[in-house]
């Protein structure tokens, strides 16, 4: 029987059984996205009606992984409103917020998150604004952190 230490060394950066972070997008025209965390990934591009997801993860480097979104392409390097759903695994927890940057890119659409089914504290802006104070939140680690932009509701 052979063992390989490989999937060993990938352990600390993952969590055994975590969640996904989720973004859905509602709304009628397409977002792009990047998740960063000490590295910026590809832009992705969520058509209408369509979602993005990734497996909760502790980014190696800065500890957390940000989630940056814009209603433009290439929004990121253009100075666009952006907002940025952002989590970090500690303690088997997932800890979770929401801001924006730049001014607000989903102004006048509702915009929420939701963990764990709605078992866990949310977020929600009715208004597509940040309405100020903290907006940090936790669940389990193995919760999937859904954030809805253009949502029906809060």
């Amino acid at each position: 029987m052979r063992f390989s230490v490989l999937p060993l060394l990938a352990l600390p950066l993952t969590v055994l059984g975590a969640g996904n972070a989720i973004v859905q997008n509602n709304c009628a025209k397409p977002i792009y996205l990047s998740s960063v965390g000490g590295s910026m990934g590809d832009e992705q591009k969520i058509a209408p009606g369509d979602a993005y997801s990734e497996p909760l993860h502790r980014d190696p480097v800065s500890g957390g992984i940000s989630i940056k979104i814009t209603t433009n392409e290439g929004g990121l390097y253009d100075g666009s409103p952006q907002m940025n759903f952002a989590y970090s695994l500690s303690g088997g927890r997932v800890w979770y917020d929401l801001s924006d940057v730049f001014g607000d890119p989903f102004k006048g659409n509702p915009v929420r998150v939701t963990a764990d089914g709605g078992k866990c504290p949310g977020i929600c802006w009715a208004d597509g604004v940040m309405p100020g104070g903290s907006q940090v939140r936790d669940c389990k680690a193995d919760a999937d952190v859904v954030l809805s932009v253009c949502a029906a509701g809060c």
